[in-house]
């Protein structure tokens, strides 16, 4: 399969994409400019974390506007998959290809952990896995998920809600919830379930060396 990771003034967590796909899981994949609007044949596109133009707007708000996020909503448009990660969530929500925002956690602090993901939603390109519960970290000041009410209901109807922070055996309780998002949400699908956002880092635990390899899971799903 052909993956691009997109390439924003401020991504940290590209060149992490580029080695899980390229070295762990053998994969084609293109570097892609932010400034580019050739998404050079890529089946999935992959919006990964960081700081985009340093967040000096709003997380997302000014890579929203770069060359490149045309091509990604027509890529969108023609049914194809793109996954956005922590800042690449962010950014999807500020093109509108995802519902709801991202604010500033709850502690008004940077968190960076490993958490624990109960998978809602396992008829998605992105998560046909067998487990319930997924470890996977998060590094975020700004992963506060929030909708409206009337947002929420239709993420419910839609069964648009993908992952939830939880406790290790599944359990969902505001204890459990590190930055305040409305009903633990960590991650969201779009109506037609070819665009993922999630804040936690899949390519962070891809490798058993790094004390977890579940987030290969999600890549995989794509693949498979």
């Amino acid at each position: 399969m052909k993956f691009g990771v997109v390439i924003f003034p401020g991504s940290n967590c590209d060149m992490d994409c580029v080695h899980v796909l390229r070295n762990v899981l053998g994969q084609k994949v293109h570097e892609l400019w932010h400034k580019e609007r050739d998404l050079k044949g890529c089946e999935c596109i992959v919006l990964p974390g960081g700081f985009s133009y340093g967040d000096y707007l709003r997380t997302g708000a000014i890579a929203r506007f770069s060359p490149i996020m045309d091509s990604v909503s027509n890529h969108v448009r023609k049914g194809k998959l793109v996954i956005g990660i922590c800042n690449g969530f962010q950014i999807l929500c500020e093109a509108g290809l995802l519902p709801g925002a991202l604010i500033r956690n709850r502690s008004l602090r940077f968190i960076c952990k490993p958490v624990y993901l109960k998978l809602e939603n396992n008829s998605t390109p992105f998560t046909r896995i067998s487990r319930k519960v997924l470890k996977i970290p998060i590094a975020h000041g700004e992963g506060n998920y929030y909708i409206h009410e009337d947002g929420m209901k239709r993420l419910k109807d839609n069964d648009q809600i993908v992952f939830r922070y939880c406790g290790e055996k599944g359990d969902i309780s505001p204890e459990f919830n590190p930055n305040g998002a409305l009903e633990n949400i960590a991650g969201v699908i779009n109506k037609k379930k070819n665009v993922l956002g999630m804040m936690p880092h899949p390519e962070r635990c891809s490798e058993e060396i790094l004390g977890s390899s579940d987030g290969r899971l999600i890549f995989e799903s794509i693949i498979n």
